[in-house]
């Protein structure tokens, strides 16, 4: 190494932070971008669902990875999508961002009585059931709203007007009620499956129970799943690294080899030798 080498890389440079700018000027640059963009100047309401729902996911990634500039850059992607609509509706001549902003500020007013009205607190999922009088329970929902958050949404509209459970203890009955179903559905001596239509169903009694049980606990069963996934790629990323290290890969070993592995990433998680 000559004297005047280092053995340190240096420092990876950080992107600037951009300049702060105002609601206008985001809606000033849209307005522009339609008008001299070709691109954007062609897209619609109905060509730009398919970037909505993924700055969507990018933003929920970006929170879950917790690195502040990735968010906010990730919230400006997605900020995109809202002006996109609004400056596109506002050329049909259907509705603009004032309205847009003004529809949002009615909204939470009316869903904040005790903060900007009688001063009462009430339910959300009661005043709404009262207001909209739906067909059906769920109405209004997305049809592609993920299946876990669609149960939690449909039992909040269910215990909006009365029909829950009193606390956590009727669901995790439930739970316990349906998981009996499930067994015995599997044959204890085979584990084979005596009816598979019939356990699909059962199954998904089971999953509607656990959510019902996450929801009376103030857990939300996507968010408590996002989390188990998490940890089931770390420890088996990490079981797969203590394997290496022995000089062996995880698919060349038992199940008996494999879990041992897999006690052994737990052991370590919890600080054990």
């Amino acid at each position: 190494m000559s004297a005047d080498a280092t053995p340190f890389a240096p420092e990876p440079e950080l992107p600037p932070v951009p300049a702060p700018r105002t609601m206008d000027d985001a809606l000033a640059l849209m307005r522009d971008l339609r008008a001299r963009c070709e691109w954007d100047a062609a897209q619609t309401h109905q060509s730009l669902r398919p970037y909505l729902i993924e700055e969507a996911h990018e933003v929920d990634d970006a929170i879950a990875g917790g690195e502040d500039a990735v968010l906010r850059d990730e919230l400006g992607d997605l900020f995109l999508q809202v002006l996109f609509h609004s400056v596109v509706a506002e050329e049909r001549g259907a509705f603009g961002m004032a309205d847009v902003a003004g529809a949002l500020v009615a909204k939470m007013h009316a869903r904040h009585p005790h903060l900007y009205g009688d001063g009462i607190r009430r339910s959300w999922e009661r005043m709404k059931a009262a207001k909209t009088r739906r067909s059906s329970l769920e109405e209004g929902l997305p049809a592609g709203l993920p299946s876990l958050h669609r149960a939690h949404r449909l039992q909040n509209r269910a215990a909006g007007v009365g029909f829950d459970w009193d606390d956590a203890l009727g669901p995790l009955a439930k739970v316990r009620e349906e998981v009996e179903e499930v067994a015995a559905l599997i044959d204890p001596a085979t584990g084979a499956v005596r009816d598979q239509d019939a356990l699909e169903a059962e199954l998904g009694d089971l999953l509607f129970a656990v959510v019902n049980l996450c929801r009376k606990t103030g857990v939300h069963a996507a968010l408590g799943l996002d989390r188990t996934n998490a940890k089931f790629v770390r420890r088996y990323a990490t079981m797969e690294r203590l394997a290496a290290a022995d000089g062996r890969r995880l698919s060349d070993l038992s199940l008996e080899e494999q879990d041992r592995y897999w006690d052994a990433v737990k052991r370590e998680e919890r600080g054990e030798s």
